[in-house]
């Protein structure tokens, strides 16, 4: 003999449903009966609706409204008995390429690698050299160092990893460049120079006059003429100027 449950399935069991596990028949006048009766100054709740009665899922054991067709949770199927399906090996492939592609993409606001139409010449002077008396040993001079200005403020000194400082003018190995020796900032067509407090200073001359004697003032921003170089340290010596097409195309 077959029952049917509140919620609609039948059951070979006549007392809680198979499918469901709620009361029938005499297992629901039990589960009255052994309810205690609310006290008498509580207050009075409208009676349950027959929309609110929940089936709990045989999967997952999560309440679902009594005419759901199938769980929220798992997806277990009421109405066929069907249990959820797992996540094939192709859906999982699937799921983790997504995951990668969007991690793989560029943010938006990614900015794109600057131009640059400026280089500095990183140049060895053995004037410069012989003005400043330094005990260490000159280099060879050889051809300059050619370095691209990407950005519209450069930092010049020395590399130093435990103080994680990165010039984007390096100028080792003369050690008489201070890590953090001067800043040159730019607004496009124009350069300027400023002393960072340096050891030694930064000194400014033209290319026609004398090597220059006095530092200039620390923390001042300095304009650069077109026919002016920078000295510092014991033997290096800058040039700011425009880059060459050449060097823009290998830059």
């Amino acid at each position: 003999m077959t029952a049917v449950c509140p919620a609609g399935h039948t059951s070979q069991s006549d007392d809680y449903c198979d499918v469901c596990g709620m009361p029938i028949g005499s297992a629901i006048e039990t589960a009255e009966a052994a309810s205690p009766p609310p006290p008498t100054d509580a207050p009075t709740q409208a009676p349950l609706q027959t929309s609110q009665a929940v089936q709990a899922c045989p999967n997952c054991s999560t309440p679902n409204a009594a005419d759901a067709l199938f769980c929220e949770a798992c997806g277990y199927d009421f109405t066929t008995g069907t249990m959820p399906r797992a996540a094939t090996s192709t859906e999982s492939n699937q799921n983790a390429f997504d995951t990668s592609s969007q991690a793989d993409q560029p943010a938006l606001d990614t900015p794109a690698p600057t131009a640059f139409g400026w280089v500095a010449e990183v140049w060895i002077d053995p004037a410069w050299y012989e003005a400043q008396e330094s005990p260490d040993p000159l280099p060879s001079a050889g051809l300059p160092e050619i370095v691209p200005l990407r950005a519209t403020s450069v930092l010049v000194g020395r590399r130093s990893k435990s103080r994680n400082i990165q010039p984007e003018i390096d100028c080792d190995p003369d050690t008489g460049v201070s890590r953090r020796q001067c800043q040159l900032t730019t607004d496009g067509t124009r350069w300027w120079v400023e002393d960072l407090d340096s050891a030694n200073g930064t000194f400014v001359g033209s290319a026609a006059g004398a090597l220059p004697d006095d530092p200039i003032p620390v923390g001042v921003k300095r304009e650069l003429n077109s026919d002016e170089r920078l000295y510092i340290g014991a033997w290096t010596r800058l040039v700011i100027r425009p880059a060459t097409d050449e060097e823009k195309t290998t830059g």
